[in-house]
């Protein structure tokens, strides 16, 4: 190959990494937001009563010039105490002895690894 024609080759390769990575990083969120609602699914994740948290997570791409960024999570206030568990009283008065019945915390490897192996194959495509 010729240096012509590996500077054609990076060129065009430029030109499409932004959306193969901003694809792998939607496809991310997504798994990881299926992983989350898994774990929320019961013991030893919260207990689903009505389904209205696990619901709730919600994941959202945002386009960067050559990549995205992702965010994952829920608007329901009670998301932290679920996770982490809370003893005390809250803001409206409320007594709390709740455990931590962790569910994002166990799906944090899973979504290292989907977004490793989602990048790969994001470059793999562009490079070919």
């Amino acid at each position: 190959m010729t240096p012509d024609e590996l500077a054609d080759r990076l060129d065009h390769a430029a030109m499409k990494i932004g959306p193969a990575i901003q694809k792998a990083v939607k496809h991310t969120g997504e798994m990881g937001i299926a992983r989350i609602r898994g774990n929320a699914s019961g013991r030893p994740g919260p207990n689903v009563i009505t389904g209205a948290y696990r619901n709730s997570w919600r994941s959202q791409t945002r386009r960067l010039p050559y990549g995205a960024v992702c965010t994952i999570g829920t608007d329901l206030p009670y998301g932290r105490r679920l996770e982490f568990g809370f003893v005390g009283t809250d803001s409206l008065g409320r007594k709390y002895n709740q455990p931590p019945f962790p569910h994002v915390q166990p799906a944090l490897p899973y979504i290292t690894q989907t977004l490793t192996a989602q990048m790969r194959l994001a470059i793999g495509e562009v490079l070919i």
